[in-house]
């Protein structure tokens, strides 16, 4: 018996609108995982990133060690780096955010440290003169003017996360990555190709909402 010619999910075709309406709640689960894993850990990547790149740019000798472990971190082929991890947190979201914010340091920690390195020494010894401590100076000054470079790196960062939460599928918990693995398993070829746009998609839109919210903390580069 053939298909019906309206019926798109039996002829399993690329672009199939019955798959939206069909499965509307299965896309919205997914997609909703594949923003909590994602914005989980990058936000973890920064909080560990930042404490780094100020260690590394105020103690020269912590600079080399502290890019080169990131370095070697980021190489680490991601199912080697989930297996490494599976110990830890097992078979569990933990394990994907563990590994996306292990990832996410290179980018983080480089662009941080670009930007803190940025900042003109006659800027830093002006802010002395006028009584600021190192905590002051560090928050009102120097990370201000490395705003630019931050945020290139967590640009950068966030849309390699969506990405990579994909593979988060090997063990479950892959957003939208579940459903291009099962339905690469069984030749969905509808679900293949939704699951994979709408991974674009959060990427573009993550990188646009990212670059607008660079725009409004530094107006002074506009000029």
């Amino acid at each position: 018996m053939t298909a019906p010619p309206d019926d798109c999910l039996a002829r399993n075709d690329w672009i199939c609108g019955a798959y939206l309406s069909s499965r509307r709640h299965i896309l919205a689960d997914a997609v909703l995982q594949h923003l909590q894993l994602t914005a989980v850990s990058v936000l973890l990547g920064l909080l560990v990133a930042l404490p780094l790149a100020i260690a590394a740019r105020r103690w020269r000798w912590a600079s080399a060690p502290v890019l080169g472990v990131t370095t070697v971190l980021y190489t680490i082929p991601s199912l080697a780096m989930f297996s490494l991890l599976l110990p830890v947190y097992g078979l569990s979201a933990s394990l994907v955010v563990a590994g996306l914010v292990l990832y996410s340091l290179t980018l983080l920690v480089r662009n941080l440290l670009a930007g803190l390195r940025s900042v003109p020494e006659e800027t830093r010894q002006a802010a002395r003169g006028m009584g600021y401590g190192p905590v002051r100076l560090l928050l009102a000054v120097e990370l201000p003017l490395a705003l630019p470079a931050a945020m290139a790196g967590l640009r950068i960062a966030t849309v390699s996360a969506v990405s990579l939460v994909t593979v988060g599928a090997i063990v479950g918990h892959g957003g939208l990555g579940n459903l291009i693995y099962s339905g690469m398993n069984t030749y969905f070829k509808a679900q293949v190709l939704i699951a994979s746009v709408l991974c674009v998609l959060i990427a573009v839109a993550a990188d646009l909402l990212l670059l607008g919210a660079q725009r409004l903390l530094t107006p002074w580069t506009r000029a």
